[in-house]
Order: C-alpha cells, then sequence, then structure tokens
C-alpha cells in the first residue's frame, strides 16, 4: 500500500494548513488516535492518560464548532468538505497542493528560489534600494 503522510498534509508548514482551514470555517479541527502524535515514545507515553484515550483508536479528525445554530451546520459541513478534498490522495506529479505547501514552507525557512528569478530566493531587506546601498550578485 502506498504511504501518504496525511497528518502532514492537514497540517502544512508549521500547522499552517490546519489554521487556515479552522480560521476560514470558524471549527476547531483535531487530529486524534494512533499516529496523531509526531514521537511514536511520546505517544506510547500518553496512551491511556486522562484526555489521550484517543489514542487508542485508528487516526481520525474530529471537527468541532461552537457557533450559533443557524450556521453551525453549513460551517461543519464547509470544513467536512475542505478536509475530504484534502485527504483524497493524489499522484505526486499532480499534488499541486503539497507543492503550494512546499513552497510557502521554503518561504517561511527563507530557502525559497523563484524559477528565472534573478534574485533566487535571496531577497534584500532594502525594497526600492533607497538608502543607495548596493546588493551583492548571487549566482542561482
Amino acid at each position: 500500500m502506498l504511504q501518504y503522510n496525511f497528518v502532514g498534509r492537514l497540517l502544512g508548514p508549521r500547522g499552517n494548513s490546519l489554521k487556515r482551514v479552522e480560521a476560514n470555517t470558524e471549527c476547531r479541527v483535531l487530529i486524534r488516535g494512533r499516529g496523531s502524535i509526531k514521537d511514536p515514545t511520546r505517544e506510547e507515553m500518553m496512551r491511556g492518560k486522562p484526555g489521550y484515550e484517543h489514542l487508542n483508536e485508528p487516526l481520525h479528525i474530529l471537527v468541532e464548532a461552537e457557533l450559533p445554530v443557524e450556521i453551525v451546520d453549513a460551517r461543519l459541513m464547509q470544513a467536512r468538505e475542505i478536509l475530504e478534498d484534502l485527504l483524497k490522495p493524489v499522484d505526486e506529479s499532480q499534488d499541486f497542493y503539497k507543492k503550494q505547501q512546499l513552497r510557502e514552507l521554503a518561504m517561511l525557512n527563507g530557502t525559497l528560489r523563484e524559477e528565472g528569478s534573478p534574485m533566487s530566493g535571496s531577497v534584500s531587506p532594502f525594497q526600492n534600494n533607497s538608502l543607495g546601498m548596493k546588493r551583492a550578485k548571487t549566482r542561482g
């Protein structure tokens, strides 16, 4: 069976992908069950402790919302649709979402290299060079 990192795909760089789903839907999304804690040793330590009963269950997502009754069902359904779409395994060559996540991670780490860009991922703090400073040339 093909290994697929569902947790990493849901979380995205620094948890930002999941935070965006939560912000857009006003729902809380929790990754639960076996494999929901990154460190297997820590997961084993937590198993059986109060609040960690879910670690005995298969990996799953819990979506919660405390919203007015008129909109809560629609928001939960919106979150479900987004999450189901994200969790569909996609051939790596067609996985634009993963490419976007990797690009975001590179931006966060300061290692983004734009294809065809003369600056090759290094950005000058002096956007319009108004201080008369020169930027060293780099090779991409």
